[in-house]
């Protein structure tokens, strides 16, 4: 009888231990969709189109990806983003960054934002 209730506990305390990873997955998954929304202006691959490429942006300053080129409000912003300047910046770009000329209302779900982030930081 011990036995089993030992085993019950290490499996238990085995998928609990799994439980972070598995989060981090699905926000990442979530965020891949997400990102849909950014797709046609940013690539994650480096190049630039419409827009810089999101590919390392997490720790980049603003306005500093080589090869675009940026609005003075962007170059002047000097943000680093990290998790909580996406977050805001994501939420309302316009209030973040008064006069950028990115055509985008943002995204209003906390969920979505938070999803999306921890895709962008698996850009490297």
């Amino acid at each position: 009888m011990k036995c089993g209730v030992h085993m019950m506990i290490r499996v238990a305390l085995s998928i609990a231990s799994l439980a972070p990873s598995l989060a981090l997955a699905q926000g990442h998954d979530d965020g891949k969709q997400v990102y849909a929304q950014c797709s046609a202006c940013h690539s994650v691959d480096g190049s630039t189109g419409v827009g810089p490429s999101l590919s390392g942006i997490v720790g980049r300053e603003s306005g500093s990806a080589a090869g675009f080129r940026y609005s003075r409000a962007m170059k002047g912003s000097s943000i680093v983003w990290d998790e909580k300047s996406l977050d805001a910046f994501i939420a309302d770009p316009q209030k973040v960054v008064p006069g950028n000329v990115m055509p985008f209302a943002g995204v209003a779900d906390p969920k979505q934002r938070a999803d999306l982030i921890a895709y962008l930081q698996t850009l490297k």
